[in-house]
């Protein structure tokens, strides 16, 4: 049973830096896509990247091209987010989810079946 953890999330000004890691156990990542998700309060789950393990594609959602990164790291079977130049309107709870399908790159959250437990993210002043 493949489980992820993601880390890294916390307390940034505005125009700072964070970088997610999404790990995983229990699989090795080289058979999934892992996609990465966020939900502010009162808000729906917006999908906002995602990596194809097998080719390294990528995709992300308009609000954060330019600013953020997924990237990989097979040996540590970790997924990474780097996210610049962050707003407010970045704040949420950031979750990776993982689809059994290593070519799938599509934000679709329904299409993703193993998910984080989620992290916290607060760009405040």
């Amino acid at each position: 049973q493949l489980v992820l953890v993601e880390s890294g999330g916390g307390l940034v000004q505005p125009g700072g830096s964070l970088r997610l890691s999404c790990t995983a156990s229990g699989s090795t990542l080289d058979y999934y896509a892992i996609g990465w998700f966020r939900q502010a309060p009162g808000k729906e789950r917006e999908a906002i990247s995602s990596i194809s393990i097998s080719s390294g594609r990528t995709k992300y959602a308009d609000p954060v091209k330019g600013r953020f990164t997924v990237s990989r790291d097979n040996a540590k079977n970790t997924v990474y987010l780097q996210m610049n130049s962050l707003k407010p309107e970045d704040t949420a709870v950031y979750y990776c989810a993982a689809r059994a399908d290593s070519y799938y790159i599509e934000l679709n959250d329904a299409m993703y079946a193993y998910w984080g437990q989620g992290t916290q993210v607060t760009v405040s002043s």
